[in-house]
């Protein structure tokens, strides 16, 4: 029986993907279980699967094709099968309504205000869409909706207020990546309904740094700056559990480890691997797992579980002489923690001013989970650790 190979939905944000490169092509011989092609999710490059053995009999979708999700690419079938059922629109069209019978009655006019309402209410749109179409003077009968049934949402409404917007002589178009197609997707989602809160503080980083350079001498393991701060959130959450939480709607969700979300900058955009259950890990053991992972990310070579169900998150922009800035949470995650560069900054001290190394953290709050005197609680907890950082190899 022919098989029909369709565009996976490899992750939860995925819409469409791009079919990069095919491993087999039409004629070749196929077992379950042989890679396909490469599929560029929003995420990752991912290897396809077939799920039938066979001949590959028709390939639809060429090299470097953007597919939406569930869309037909291929079909496996035996050489000499009949593939024309495989191929055929499995979609049922929509049954037209039938006029009913005798002569028709032409409707009464209607009030034009009226008449304008109906109209907009027979477009399929968000309330959110909606309300955004309002505000920018859009009209929503000239939006093409992507969501589910032609559903228009705000990704819709911001691209065609972007598209009446006149190209400067000199500039160029370039089409957004699946990456940052998700990218924008996933934090206009999360900004618009999480009322986010934010937190900062200043750090003492003298024997961090003096810790650092210690373990880089004694050639035990050289951990990042990012590995120390991972290790110290870990510690700091284990402490204050009521932080590594998700606001579920009717319940707050404690979570049993703590799985901490590394914000990794890509060529077209940004992605989060998760180190599992930190709070059980040796400084060692992160700085080890957080290394590999971050190399796989940036190489697209992430599977989607390494990616997700982050409990909290870190993103360090230090090494690009960033001095703070705040991190938009990624639900399920409650807090996510920003952190700037390490700078020489005065500091008051008995009998005169000295120079000492500081930091300047920032934590993103989810206010429906959290409060401030919570996330207060942890950013002080998180300072005292990172301030006398002999915990963080001690546990």
């Amino acid at each position: 029986m022919a098989s029909r190979v369709v565009m996976p939905k490899l992750t939860d944000t995925m819409e469409e993907g791009v079919v990069l490169k095919w491993k087999k092509r039409e004629g070749d011989s196929v077992a379950s279980g042989d890679v396909l092609a490469e599929i560029e999710t929003d995420k990752a490059v991912m290897d396809l699967e077939a799920f039938a053995s066979g001949t590959l009999r028709r390939v639809l979708v060429n090299e470097g094709e953007t597919v939406k999700a569930g869309a037909l690419i291929a079909v496996i079938a035996e050489p000499d099968e009949d593939i024309a059922p495989a191929l055929a629109d499995t979609m049922a069209p929509t049954p037209s309504t039938k006029p009913a019978q005798g002569r028709p009655t032409a409707p009464a006019p209607s009030p034009p205000d009226a008449q304008a309402a109906r109209e907009e209410d027979r477009v399929k749109a968000s309330p959110r869409a909606k309300a955004m179409a309002a505000e920018r003077g859009i009209d929503l009968s000239t939006v093409k909706g992507s969501g589910p049934g032609g559903r228009i949402v705000e990704e819709d409404v911001l691209k065609a207020k972007a598209a009446g917007v006149p190209r400067p002589a000199g500039a160029t178009d370039r089409p957004l990546s699946q990456m940052r197609k998700a990218i924008a997707r996933t934090t206009t989602q999360s900004k618009a309904p999480v009322p986010h809160f934010y937190l900062t503080a200043d750090i003492a980083m003298d024997e961090a740094e003096r810790l650092r350079a210690q373990l880089k001498q004694t050639h035990k393991f050289h951990p990042s700056l990012t590995d120390m701060i991972i290790k110290a959130a870990a510690l700091a959450l284990t402490r204050h559990p009521e932080i590594n939480v998700s606001y579920m709607g009717d319940a707050l969700r404690y979570h049993a480890t703590i799985d901490v979300g590394i914000a990794v900058g890509l060529d077209d955009g940004l992605i989060s691997p998760v180190l599992r259950d930190c709070g059980a890990k040796t400084l060692e053991q992160i700085s080890t797992e957080a290394r590999a992972l971050i190399e796989r990310a940036r190489n697209k070579r992430l599977q989607p579980h390494e990616y997700t169900g982050a409990t909290f998150s870190v993103s360090n922009l230090g090494m690009f002489d960033v001095d703070n800035f705040i991190a938009v949470l990624m639900p399920p995650e409650a807090a996510a923690l920003a952190v700037g560069v390490v700078r020489d900054a005065p500091i008051a001290a008995a009998g005169g001013v000295k120079i000492g190394r500081r930091m300047s953290v920032t934590l993103s709050c989810d206010h429906r989970a959290l409060d401030g005197v919570q996330g207060a609680k942890f950013l002080k907890e998180f300072k005292r650790i990172v301030e006398h950082p002999q915990e963080l190899i001690q546990t």
